[in-house]
C-alpha cells in the first residue's frame, strides 16, 4: 500500500495535466504544480480553496457535480472556464473522478485539468469567421438568417404563442456600386463599403434590438426584433438614407452615394423567415424600379400582382406549346366609303386559371423573357393563314391583316426570314400583310431594325407606325423610313368629343379644338409624304366624322366593332360595309 501510494503522489506531482484532490464539501486537498502553473498560484495556495474559486460556477455544473460527491454519478466531464490568478481567461477540459473507500462511501473527487485555451481561440475565431463578412467585419448573412429564425421562433415560456410580437426588415442596396468599381477600381469600392458598415453599425445596431449585417455584394440589412409598427420601420428606413447621403471620404476620393431601401414589417404569427426576406427582396427591387434613392414598405397588392407576373411569364411558352392562345382580328374601316379595308390581329391568352387575357396583360412580359420571338411567330402564321382565307372567299375586297412586331422579334430573331417563309406557306401574297412597329422602335438609331424593314419593304410588305406620337415624334425621320402607314395613338382621339346636346349648345373645348388640329397636320403631313393614316379608339359617330373630315383615311374602334373571331370580319365583307355599333353613322355625311 505504501508503494502504490508513493507511486500515486509521483505520478500527481509529475502529471503533464493539471490535478486536484478534492474533499466532499469541495474543498481542495492537494494540487499539482501544472495546475498551479496553469492558473498563476502556487501550489500552497490553492490548497483550501473551494473548487468553485477555481472553476467558473454555473448552476447545471453545480448540480452535476453535487450528484458526483453524493455518489449517483461516478465521473463527470465538462468543459469550463478556470480563474487565473491575473484575470486572464482560462479554458479547460475537466474530468472528475469520485473516490471511494472499501464500502463504497464516496471520499473524494479527483480534477484532471486539460489546457484546451488555444483550441477554444481557434474554434472561436473560425465561428467569428463563419459568421461575419471578411471586410466589414459585420455579421453575414448566415448570422443574419440565424437571428432571423431566432426572431421569428416562439418563446420557451410561452408555450409556443408568439404573443402579438412583430419583426421587421430594411433591405438597403447600394445604387450605382458597379460604376465606382467599374471607374476607380476595386480597391475603392472595398473601403467604401467598409465605411458605409461602420457608418451603419455605429448608427444601427442597437444590442439584441436591432442586427445590421452585410447579406453580400453591396447588399445590407437592419433586422428589428420585436418591432412597434410599420411606422417604426419606414422611419428607420429614412434615416438609412440620410445617414448614407453624407458623402464618403475614401483614399481622397469624396463620394456621394445614395441607397435604395425595402422595408417589410409584420407579426410573426402571420409570416415565416422565408416570407420575410422574399418579400424584402421584392421591395427592393421596387425601390430601384420606382427611381432609387427612396425607400418602398411592402404592399400586399402590389406583391400580389407581382406573384401573377412571374406566373404568367413562367407559363408563357408552355402555354404556346398547348394551343392556349388565340388570335381575334378587329376591322379597319375606310373613313370615306365605310368598307372594311382590312383587320388588325389582336392576340388573346386563353388562361386556365386567369381567364381571358389582353395583350396588355402579357406582351410586355413575353417581351422581357424573349417569349415574343416563338409567340409573334405563330400570330404571324394564324393572321396570314385566315388572311389567305378571307382572300379565297371574297377576291375582289383584297383585305389585308396587319399584324404587330415586337422591336426584339427583329433584334432577336431572322423576321425577314421568318415572314418570307409564313408568306410562302400561307400562299397569301405580301401587299396584303400589314406589319406593325411601335414609333420608339422604327425612329431610333438607324442600324438592324432599319436594314429589317427596308427587306420586307421591298418584298412588298406593307409597314406601320403604331401608337404615332407618343415616341420620339422625329417627323422629318419619316421620309427615310420605308413606311406607308401612320396609326395615331388614341389619346389623341380623346377630344374629339361628341357634340353638346340640342338646345344646350356649350362652345368646344381647348382641348377639343387642338387635338383637331394636331390630327388633321399630321393628316396632311402623311399624305405629302404618301402615307395613310389610321386612327384607334373610335366611339361615337361624331368622333368617325370629325376623322373623316381631318382626311384620316381609315380608323378602328368599338364604334365600328370590337374584336372578335375571323367570322365577324367576313360577316362584313360579306355584307359591303360596316355597321357601326353606336348611332346610325355615314361616310357620305359632310
Amino acid at each position: 500500500m505504501r508503494a502504490s501510494e508513493l507511486r500515486f503522489r509521483a505520478a500527481f506531482a509529475d502529471a503533464g495535466i493539471g490535478m486536484l484532490l478534492i474533499d466532499t464539501d469541495g474543498l481542495v486537498l492537494e494540487a499539482n504544480p501544472a495546475l498551479a502553473e496553469m492558473l498563476g498560484h502556487e501550489v500552497a495556495a490553492l490548497v483550501q480553496m473551494h473548487i468553485n474559486d477555481i472553476i467558473t460556477p454555473e448552476e447545471g455544473a453545480r448540480r452535476l457535480y453535487r450528484e458526483l460527491v453524493i455518489g449517483v454519478r461516478d465521473r463527470l466531464r465538462l468543459e469550463r472556464r478556470l480563474n487565473h490568478r491575473e484575470g486572464r481567461e482560462v479554458w479547460s477540459s475537466v474530468t472528475i473522478s469520485l473516490i471511494r473507500d472499501s464500502t463504497g462511501t464516496p471520499l473524494y473527487t479527483l480534477a484532471m485539468f486539460e489546457d484546451v485555451t488555444e483550441r477554444r481561440r481557434l474554434g472561436d475565431r473560425l465561428a467569428y469567421q463563419a459568421l461575419h463578412d471578411p471586410l466589414t467585419r459585420l455579421p453575414n448573412r448566415t448570422f443574419f438568417f440565424d437571428k432571423l429564425n431566432d426572431a421569428c421562433a416562439p418563446r420557451p415560456n410561452t408555450e409556443g404563442a408568439t404573443n402579438g410580437r412583430r419583426v421587421g426588415i430594411c433591405y438597403v442596396d447600394l445604387d450605382g456600386f458597379a460604376a465606382i468599381n467599374d471607374t476607380l477600381g476595386h480597391h475603392i469600392g472595398d473601403q467604401l463599403l467598409s465605411a458605409v458598415a461602420a457608418r451603419l453599425e455605429r448608427g444601427f445596431a442597437s444590442g439584441d434590438r436591432q442586427l445590421v449585417a452585410r447579406l453580400g455584394g453591396d447588399e445590407f440589412a437592419v433586422l428589428v426584433i420585436d418591432s412597434e409598427g410599420s411606422e417604426q420601420l419606414t422611419a428607420l428606413a429614412g434615416q438609412l438614407l440620410a445617414v448614407l447621403e453624407r458623402p464618403f471620404e475614401v483614399s481622397g476620393h469624396r463620394l456621394s452615394v445614395t441607397a435604395s431601401v425595402g422595408v417589410v414589417e409584420r407579426p410573426i404569427a402571420t409570416t415565416s423567415p422565408t416570407e420575410l426576406v422574399k418579400d424584402a427582396d421584392a421591395t427592393l427591387y421596387w425601390s430601384k424600379a420606382d427611381g432609387r434613392a427612396r425607400w418602398t414598405l411592402y404592399d400586399r397588392d402590389r406583391g400580389a400582382h407581382q406573384l401573377t407576373r412571374r406566373l404568367l411569364t413562367t407559363a408563357l411558352r408552355p402555354a404556346l406549346e398547348r394551343g392556349e392562345f388565340t388570335v381575334e382580328y378587329q376591322p379597319l374601316v375606310g373613313l370615306a366609303d365605310g368598307a372594311v379595308h382590312g383587320a388588325e390581329a389582336l392576340v388573346r391568352w386563353r388562361h386556365p386559371r386567369f381567364g381571358t387575357l389582353s395583350p396588355d396583360r402579357f406582351i410586355p412580359l413575353a417581351e422581357e423573357s424573349g417569349a415574343i420571338v416563338p409567340l409573334g411567330r405563330w400570330v404571324l402564321e394564324e393572321s396570314c393563314r385566315q388572311a389567305r382565307g378571307w382572300l379565297a372567299e371574297f377576291p375582289d375586297t383584297e383585305a389585308f391583316v396587319s399584324v404587330n412586331l415586337a422591336a426584339r422579334q427583329v433584334w432577336d430573331s431572322d423576321v425577314v426570314t421568318d415572314v418570307a417563309r409564313v408568306l410562302d406557306q400561307t400562299g397569301l401574297p405580301a401587299r396584303l400583310l400589314q406589319l406593325e412597329l411601335t414609333e420608339s422602335a422604327v425612329l431610333g438609331p438607324s442600324g438592324r431594325p432599319l436594314q429589317a424593314l427596308q427587306a420586307l419593304a421591298d418584298m412588298g410588305v406593307r409597314i406601320a407606325i403604331d401608337d404615332f406620337g407618343t415616341g420620339y415624334s422625329n417627323l422629318a425621320y419619316l421620309s427615310r423610313l420605308p413606311v406607308h402607314a401612320l396609326k395615331l395613338d388614341g389619346s389623341f382621339i380623346e377630344g374629339f368629343r361628341d357634340p353638346a346636346p340640342v338646345g344646350r349648345p356649350e362652345p368646344r373645348s381647348r382641348r377639343s379644338e387642338a387635338d383637331e388640329q394636331i390630327v388633321g397636320a399630321m393628316v396632311r403631313l402623311a399624305h405629302d409624304l404618301g402615307l395613310t393614316v389610321t386612327a384607334e379608339g373610335i366611339e361615337s359617330a361624331a368622333q368617325a366624322e370629325r376623322l373623316r373630315l381631318t382626311g384620316c383615311d381609315t380608323a378602328q374602334g368599338w364604334f365600328f366593332a370590337r374584336p372578335g373571331d375571323p367570322s365577324l370580319v367576313s360577316a362584313i365583307l360579306r355584307e359591303g360595309r360596316v355597321r357601326s355599333s353606336g348611332p346610325e353613322w355615314s361616310p357620305a355625311v359632310s
